[in-house]
């Protein structure tokens, strides 16, 4: 029965089921009138047999097969997606890790360049609050802890111990310490010891003299610093 366009499902297999009655009933007259002795069945069975199977698949089947394939496709390229959004966060996370640890070394820097440059300012501050020789009031005599209060405020602190440290080993802080075997004298143990008068007529006197004369030697091209001189002075036993 036609219904529109479309041929029914049980129309078809009708069809297909009453053709190949025919064309069996038709082999099997030719086959008798040929002598054929077995009867088996030809080519025109098999395909209405075929027909018959095609006619059978339901349409709805056919529809839920193709959504399948659809939903698969889908899957994979969901699954492809993914794969790239990970790809995608995982190399954006490098590239921000890398951006940090930049950041970071760039603050460290910064830090230790202010660090440095307080440092140096300090030390100028220390170096630029000393007294100079000449601010003392010149005395008959000395004691040790006299001599050692003007180096203190002449002497930059940093220095200082540097410095002490020289003294002590060549003259024991005695400003009129004289070797006999050499001539050396004062402090610094000068040779020969009119070399202070450089920094003043008194040096023989004047152990604030004598500690200019020092820091201007020990500050010079040979050794930087009184603690340059005392490097020198523990390498060799001299300065």
């Amino acid at each position: 029965m036609l219904e529109g366009n479309h041929v029914s499902r049980i129309s078809v297999r009708g069809f297909a089921v009453a053709s190949a009655t025919a064309v069996t009933t038709v082999g099997a007259v030719v086959g008798v009138a040929a002598g054929d002795e077995q009867g088996s069945s030809g080519p025109a069975e098999a395909a209405a047999a075929d027909a018959t199977l095609l006619a059978d698949i339901p349409a709805g089947q056919q529809a839920q097969a193709q959504v399948a394939t659809l939903t698969q496709q889908a899957d994979v390229q969901s699954t492809a997606a993914d794969a790239e959004a990970r790809k995608a966060a995982e190399e954006a996370a490098r590239k921000q890790a890398a951006k940090d640890a930049r950041a970071k070394k760039e603050a460290a820097d910064k830090e230790a360049a202010e660090k440095a440059a307080k440092e140096r300012e300090e030390k100028l501050a220390s170096r630029s609050a000393t007294r100079s020789a000449g601010s003392f009031t010149p005395q008959a005599s000395y004691t040790i802890a006299e001599v050692q209060a003007i180096a203190r405020q002449m002497v930059p602190a940093d220095q200082f111990q540097c410095f002490s440290n020289i003294v002590s080993h060549e003259s024991g802080w005695n400003y009129r310490a004289v070797n006999a075997s050499s001539g050396a004298y004062g402090l610094l143990q000068a040779l020969p010891g009119s070399k202070m008068a450089s920094a003043g007529a008194d040096w023989q006197t004047n152990p604030a003299t004598q500690i200019k004369w020092g820091l201007s030697y020990m500050n010079s091209a040979r050794y930087g610093s009184p603690c340059g001189a005392w490097a020198f002075w523990q390498a060799n036993g001299w300065y």
